[in-house]
């Protein structure tokens, strides 16, 4: 068996009024990400590590965010598709493990939520989905609020 591991981060910024989508679910939050799909930070750090792990690039590369049909795009649709990628070739989705890095809101009652909803697209169960939550101790554009931060591992393997 061949094992492969990636490693994905992402950052957005923060915009009050806007939706905060995180981990396929919107969060109840005074202030939400920007981007130019969804802007799930958590979702495109797993995507970025997915894709790293099969040596496929990154989400950028797949799914610009210079290309309109992407616009507003609910982020669970390119986890869906980087599964497929994957799966094409021959790779299976052992686990991921994800940190998310914001001060408000708290994200742990909604992390087995974001886990339900997550690894349906990924074809593992949600005990192969780690989510953990930290603040940045007030400290740079996290501590500030201003953005919300994203690092995803991922593990897959092929026979």
């Amino acid at each position: 068996m061949k094992l492969r591991v990636g490693l994905g981060f992402d950052v957005h910024p923060l915009e009050t009024g806007k939706d905060f989508w995180l981990g396929g679910i919107k969060l109840p939050s005074d202030k939400g990400a920007v981007g130019h799909s969804d802007a799930d930070v958590l979702i495109h750090a797993i995507c970025d590590a997915l894709l790293g792990a099969a040596n496929l690039g990154d989400i950028g590369f797949h799914f610009s965010n210079k290309d309109p049909r992407w616009k507003g795009k609910d982020s669970k649709f390119f986890l869906q598709e980087i599964t497929s990628m994957l799966s094409e070739r021959g790779w299976q989705i052992e686990n991921v493990d994800c940190t998310l890095t914001l001060e408000k809101p708290k994200v742990n009652p909604f992390i087995p939520a974001m886990k339900k909803t997550l690894a349906p697209l990924m074809n593992i169960s949600e005990d192969d989905v780690s989510i953990k939550a930290t603040t940045n101790e007030g400290l740079g554009y996290v501590g500030r609020e201003e953005g919300v931060n994203a690092y995803a591992v991922a593990l897959i393997s092929k026979k």
